[in-house]
């Protein structure tokens, strides 16, 4: 290791807010007693000696991500004494694939979900990780046998083998709202999906609306009724049985799916509950739904949608204060626990050597990921970093939903065939939402999915 990383000399003196600085060897130098678990760290460093090495490392993370991501390389270059390049590109998934079929693929690869890794895998084109790791993952990440399921493929003997260890996390369980307007009609933040509907009632006999929903998205129209099903799914079957649903090993229209629809249908089919009432559903724009928790009188007091929906509310916003989140709470009475549902990238082995290795071992370290999230835009199932260690509020209530969960569960749309996911499960739920039957959308996506088999 350089001994230099701690010296005080290099570093520049800023607050304790996670602010970074540039310092000597482009290492950044966090400021503040205590918040990173630098003895991980060290440890680390101290058993790995691999001067002269070099690794090389390519993904879809471009500019800031990217960026980010190098600061983190730095460190591990000042451990390891290994030469690290990550290269990104904006056609990563077919470039991959072309440089491990000429057998000059680099050492490690950030797949952005796990289908194309669970193809290379099958094709022998990835190096497992190991048992160890595999079990390490289930003990040191919250819902860790989620994490587990999610990096394990079959090899091309079909066995399955634990290929995929997941850095960075994005949540899609999150319900937004206006502070103030509930604090001005004396509502609280529910804590179960129970809880969740009594208030939506309680809404509508206060003569207001509950809910903004808008599955508009131009070509793309119909993905945001997609993670609702989704999450629904999780929070009224366990998740063996989103599972099999996602790979179609039960048909799309099997009553529990169709159920699933349904629920989403209480409150997206219900007049009373949706801004515009329940025919504007299809026909609002999904960029433009969340504008009516911030009207005045406010057109609607709560929005199902992911952790990126921020992006589009009112300029000036200040998430904690003008808005903020709560978790898209699970029944009480069904005893499936607390299910995520979300996205991430994962690491995966394409060109083994001892430095491709060692970084995995890295990645285990808290360290390693308290550096990306004081960043900004990371959010880790890692139960042993320091939440403190988050770059504000925001992204710390976001990870601690993330450590609350007890399953984590991809988007189901992405990890489905093209034509489904991106397909008829878009179009059967505008359909659905247009007022057709469930059952009868749910027999068409499985008509679409049979014609692909």
């Amino acid at each position: 290791m350089r001994k230099t990383l701690f010296s005080g000399t290099a570093a520049l003196a800023l607050s304790v807010g996670m602010t970074m600085a540039q310092a000597s060897g482009d290492l950044i130098v966090p400021v503040g007693e205590g918040a990173f678990t630098w003895d991980s760290y060290t440890a680390f460093a101290d058993g790995h000696d691999l001067s002269g090495q070099s690794l090389t490392i390519a993904g879809p993370w471009l500019s800031s991500e990217a960026d980010r991501f190098d600061n983190l390389l730095a460190y591990f270059e000042a451990a390891t004494g290994v030469d690290a390049t990550y290269t990104g590109s904006d056609s990563f998934e077919q470039q991959i694939v072309i440089d491990a079929e000429a057998g000059s693929a680099p050492n490690i690869a950030v797949f952005p979900q796990p289908g194309l890794a669970v193809t290379m895998a099958a094709r022998g084109l990835l190096t497992p990780l190991g048992e160890e790791t595999g079990n390490w993952v289930g003990e040191n990440f919250a819902a860790g046998e989620s994490w587990v399921d999610l990096g394990t493929y079959p090899d091309p003997s079909g066995q399955d083998q634990f290929y995929g260890f997941f850095f960075n996390v994005n949540l899609k369980s999150l319900v937004w709202y206006v502070p103030e307007n509930f604090e001005d009609a004396g509502y609280e933040v529910p804590t179960t999906m129970e809880e969740l509907k009594t208030l939506s009632d309680q809404i509508v006999a206060d003569g207001e609306t509950p809910w903004c929903i808008g599955l508009g998205s131009g070509a793309a129209t119909g993905w945001p009724a997609t993670d609702w099903v989704e999450d629904l799914m999780l929070r009224t079957q366990p998740p063996e049985v989103y599972d099999t649903w996602v790979t179609n090993q039960i048909p799309f229209d099997d009553p529990r799916v169709v159920a699933a629809i349904e629920e989403f249908g209480s409150f997206a089919r219900n007049p009373e509950y949706v801004a515009g009432g329940a025919g504007a559903v299809a026909t609002t724009d999904f960029r433009d739904s969340p504008s009516g928790l911030f009207a005045a009188p406010p057109a609607c007091y709560m929005h199902r949608q992911a952790s990126f929906i921020p992006a589009y509310f009112p300029e000036g916003t200040v998430i904690g204060e003008d808005a903020d989140f709560f978790y898209f709470p699970a029944y009480a009475d069904k005893d499936l626990g607390n299910p995520v549902l979300g996205g991430g990238t994962l690491m995966a082995v394409t060109n083994p050597n001892d430095a491709a290795m060692a970084f995995i071992e890295f990645l285990k370290t808290p360290f390693a990921h308290e550096i990306m999230m004081a960043q900004g835009g990371f959010l880790t199932p890692h139960q042993g970093v320091n939440i403190a260690t988050y770059q504000d509020d925001t992204v710390r209530g976001q990870g601690e939903i993330l450590l609350g969960a007890t399953t984590f569960r991809f988007d189901g749309s992405d990890l489905m065939p093209g034509a489904i996911g991106a397909g008829s499960f878009w179009t059967g739920m505008v359909d659905y939402a247009g007022g057709a039957e469930a059952a009868a959308v749910a027999g068409e996506i499985q008509n679409s999915w049979d014609a692909i088999k």
